[in-house]
Formats: C-alpha cells, structure tokens, sequence
C-alpha cells in the first residue's frame, strides 16, 4: 500500500489530503496549516505507520469539487470519490456514513445520527465521532446539530460550521424544486 499526499483550497486555508491506493483517506484543515508545514503530517503518519509522500496534483478532482461546492453546488462528495475509511472503526465509521446520507442543505441531530447508525442514545459518541472525523467537509459533519436545532460547536471553530450551513441553506433555496 502507498500512500500519498497533496492539498486542496478551501475559503478556510489549505487541506491537507491523503490518498491509499484505495481513496482519500484523510482530508484535513489543521490549524494554522499551510503547504509548508512538516508537521501537517504527523498524526495521519502516526496512525498509518508510514510516511505520506508528496504528489503534487493527487488533488485536482477533489479541489474541482470543493470548488463547485464552496460556490454553492450539492456535491456529494462520497459519491464523487473514493473514501478509504481504514482510520475509523466501528461506531464511529457507522456514525459517520450515517452523516454522509443527509442530504445537501438540512441537518440532523446528534441523536438522529445515533439512531440511524443503530444505537439510539449515543449522541453523544455521535459528537465524537465527528469531532474526530478525519474527513474533514467532505463527510458533512457540519450538518448535525444539537437536538435544538442549534448549531453546536465544530471543533475549535463554530463560524466554519455556521457558514457551512449557511452556504447550503442559502444555495437550496435559491435552487429549483427539481434539482
């Protein structure tokens, strides 16, 4: 198995992403994170055992699609490209394709999630799992929200999980009923 690196351009800086042979197995918008930073790596590095190389250009696809969604287009990015989920086990993968199949523009909450992932009552590993996501954006974990309807948090940075929303709620309305 190889695995490979490059970054992507989203309005929230630089991401880094890994690829396997087998997809995109990390997507990640780590604090302060720009192309020159050696420690970008490090915890996907880690949990691989295995150094990432560089692969100027891996990210095209992808980076064509957060283009289209950043502008207000309902990708599906599970659908897209490929996701290699070997970083993420039991509930937590559960939870997280769970989250991959609200649809552009609503949310669910944390409980909704549990529940659709087979284990009502664990909203609160539902918060976990995607505050440990290493899909960062492209699993939506910006559309589940509190069983208020409140936001929530997204990690260390609400305003992403606000404008996220926002962007979908404001490009679903402007779309028409068939789309």
């Amino acid at each position: 198995m190889t695995f490979r690196y490059d970054f992507a351009d989203t309005p929230f800086g630089d991401a880094l992403v890994v690829f396997s042979d087998d997809g995109v197995l990390a997507f990640d918008l780590p604090e302060g994170m720009h192309r020159d930073a050696p420690w970008a790596l490090e915890a996907t590095a880690r949990r691989l055992r295995a150094l990432p190389e560089p692969d100027p250009g891996a990210a095209a696809g992808l980076d064509a699609l957060l283009q289209a969604y950043f502008a207000g287009e309902p990708v599906r990015f599970d659908h897209e490209v490929r996701l290699d989920w070997r970083l993420v086990e039991g509930f937590t993968r559960a939870a997280l394709q769970a989250v991959c199949e609200i649809p552009w523009g609503e949310s669910a909450s944390y409980g909704e999630v549990a529940a659709h992932a087979g284990s009502p009552g664990a909203a609160r590993a539902v918060g976990t799992a995607c505050r440990n996501t290493p899909f960062s954006i492209i699993v939506p974990v910006h559309r589940v929200v509190r069983a208020d309807g409140s936001a929530g948090h997204y990690g260390a940075h609400p305003e992403r999980k606000r404008y996220l929303l926002d962007l979908e709620a404001d490009s679903a309305t402007r779309r028409p009923a068939s789309a």
